[in-house]
Formats: C-alpha cells, sequence, structure tokens
C-alpha cells in the first residue's frame, strides 16, 4: 500500500491535516474542504471519504480499513481510537425509499426527500467488517459492533451490539481506558 506524501496531503485541501496522516494513493476524497482529520490517521485502499457542507471530522489515532466508506450530507464525527473495520458503510443521509419522491444523485433535489442526520462514532469504538451505520445513529464511547451489523440506532458506551438490526449483547471492558492513559503519558 502506497501512502500519499506529506506534500500531495496538503494539495488535497483538507479543512484541517494533523500530524502523521497516512492517507492511501488508492482512497477517493470528495468535499476535502469540509473534513478535518487529527494526527495518526490512516486510511486504507479503496476507502471513500465523502462530505457534504456538514463536513466529515476524524480524531487522533483513528484507522478506517479498506473499502471502508464515510458518505453523506450530515455531519460525521469519529472520536479518537475508533476502528472501522474494512467494508465498512457510515451514512450520514439517505433517499426515502417510500416511492413518495424520486431518489439518486442525478434527480434534481425539489423532486427528492433526502433525510440527513449526524452520526457520532465515539472514542474508542470498533466497527466490525461490513457493518453499516445509518443516518442519525450515535456509537457511544467504547462501544464494539460485531462483524455484519446492520446499526440504526444508538449504541451504549462499553456495550458490544451485533447482528441485522444490531441489539446489545453484553458489556465491554474498560481496560483501554488505561492502556491509553499509558500512550498518552509516553509510558509504553
Amino acid at each position: 500500500m502506497a501512502f500519499l506524501s506529506e506534500q500531495e496531503l496538503r494539495s488535497v485541501g483538507f479543512r484541517e491535516l494533523g500530524r502523521h496522516v497516512l492517507i492511501s494513493d488508492r482512497a477517493a476524497i470528495h468535499g476535502a474542504m469540509d473534513i478535518i482529520l487529527g494526527s495518526h490517521v490512516r486510511v486504507d485502499d479503496f476507502c471513500i471519504l465523502s462530505a457534504g457542507s456538514a463536513g466529515i471530522r476524524i480524531g487522533s489515532f483513528v484507522h478506517i480499513a479498506a473499502y471502508s466508506s464515510i458518505i453523506g450530507a450530515g455531519a460525521v464525527v469519529i472520536e479518537d481510537f475508533a476502528n472501522i473495520s474494512s467494508r465498512v458503510s457510515v451514512y450520514s443521509s439517505s433517499d426515502d425509499y417510500s416511492g413518495a419522491t424520486m431518489t439518486n444523485p442525478m434527480v434534481p433535489d425539489e423532486l427528492k426527500s433526502v433525510h440527513r442526520a449526524p452520526v457520532n462514532i465515539g472514542r474508542h469504538v470498533i466497527i466490525g467488517s461490513g457493518s453499516v451505520v445509518l443516518p442519525g445513529v450515535t456509537i457511544a464511547e467504547g462501544a464494539a459492533v460485531g462483524a455484519l451489523s446492520l446499526i440504526r440506532e444508538d449504541c451504549e458506551p462499553f456495550r458490544i451490539y451485533a447482528g441485522v438490526p444490531a441489539k446489545a449483547r453484553r458489556d465491554r471492558r474498560r481496560d483501554l481506558l488505561d492502556v491509553e492513559r499509558r500512550l498518552r503519558n509516553d509510558e509504553f
């Protein structure tokens, strides 16, 4: 995997760009002027970051694995230490599928009804491969989502979720908060 150079990253036109950012030269970035990247962020091959005017804000120590997409007109916030596994799709907007209006980006806006709602992915969240996160969802700090899950409702802190639709299965340990303190204090 080849990553964009520092100069190439700056030329993309991100609103803010932290230190030690690794973005694959095979990732697609749309609406870079509305994307904020913290430090120690990695975006792998074939990912799509497509920000609407509400923007995408990615914290520090975040990994977005291959083939994942973060797309939509609503705001998306991914906080520090979050991990988005491969083939995860995060949507902050969705067309109305009822048939009352038309759909797709080639139809004029006045003939569509697009639902926009922010998505918030908290600190230390991990989302398993192939999962889908729908508009308006908050995945609270420390929640873990199993592979191939559909997240259409908020997830509570430090709970493990799985399924279609995802349901809480059990609590998640909080030991990683001590590990974070060690990292922040350079004790490793």
